[in-house]
């Protein structure tokens, strides 16, 4: 197989479209996502979508199967549009699933891994079948409370600070935030003023 024929394969346009019919943004409508997408399906250019897998995939790994499978060869420092761009998108749109293995582990962790959804892994492995559309009408109607569900889930590991009487943030998972929490709870002052509070998640300036 040529490099012009694996870089033009057949499942990188089906994932596209596949992504266009879950309804995700434009930005999201592309070749990186499409190959973000068989990856977390380990769905190679030799295989059936009836074939498609669920493995736990890291970022880097998923550019490395790209450049393996598909020829795609992304830079480095493409990997936080990566991971900013296409798998953010997917854990919130439920498709996939963010550190399925250890909830809690800490946002920025090199070990953090994503998952193809359950449910998502049916579906897709209908698709070019007599069932694919009857299939993907009952999801599209399930995946909101599936979404809102994992949403809860994620919010749940989130870490809860008291940083006043009656204001509280909510830190990412991990122990640089529990060890924030403590100086905050624990060490700080009643008079102390957070004037900015930052983390890779989320940003507040907050003034107590």
């Amino acid at each position: 197989m040529t490099t012009m024929t694996i870089n033009n394969h057949k499942h990188i346009t089906d994932s596209i479209n596949i992504l266009i019919s879950f309804g995700l943004p434009r930005a999201q409508q592309n070749e990186r996502s499409a190959l973000c997408l068989l990856a977390l399906l380990n769905l190679t250019p030799d295989k059936s979508w009836a074939q498609s897998e669920n493995p736990l995939m890291g970022i880097t790994p998923v550019m490395d199967w790209a450049r393996q499978h598909y020829e795609k060869d992304y830079a480095p420092n493409t990997r936080e549009t990566v991971r900013r761009q296409t798998m953010h998108q997917f854990v919130n749109a439920g498709i996939a699933l963010y550190n399925p293995d250890k909830p809690s582990r800490p946002v920025n962790s090199p070990k953090a891994v994503y998952q193809i959804e359950p449910s998502a892994l049916r579906l897709l492995r209908t698709f070019g079948t007599a069932a694919w559309h009857e299939k993907l009408t009952s999801y599209l109607a399930d995946r909101k409370p599936l979404t809102i569900r994992y949403a809860k889930e994620r919010k749940q590991n989130r870490i809860p600070v008291k940083i006043t009487a009656g204001k509280k943030i909510t830190l990412s998972p991990g122990e640089h935030s529990k060890l924030i929490r403590a100086i905050i709870e624990d060490f700080g002052s009643p008079n102390y003023t957070i004037v900015v509070f930052s983390q890779t998640t989320n940003r507040n300036r907050i003034a107590c």
